[in-house]
């Protein structure tokens, strides 16, 4: 009895634009999946704002004026009320831990 032949497999050697390609893709996907984290209804503000901060490598500021304000609470789909109150409340956590 002869067994079949096995199934074509994909050859494991790429070239280096197709690894460059696979690359490019994977980025994309990556930030996609993040910008849509960032907005999502299923997600507390707080983990929008980190989200925020991760894709754009920023952090948020301190400043309750700042303008940039404005465009984290439209990245993130929440009210400038509701990153405000992010602000105040990493303040406060910040206010609240002793020095070592």
């Amino acid at each position: 009895m002869t067994l079949p032949p096995p199934p074509p497999t994909r050859e494991l050697v790429q070239t280096r634009a197709e690894r460059h390609a696979h690359e490019a893709y994977e980025r994309a996907e990556k930030r996609r999946l993040e910008l849509a984290e960032q907005c999502s209804d299923n997600n507390p503000p707080d983990v929008r704002i980190r989200t925020w901060e991760r894709v754009h490598e920023l952090r948020l500021p301190s400043d309750p004026a700042h303008p940039i304000l404005d465009v984290i609470a439209v990245s993130t789909r929440l009210t400038l009320a509701e990153v405000r109150d992010e602000q105040r409340t990493r303040a406060e956590r910040a206010a609240n831990r002793t020095p070592d």
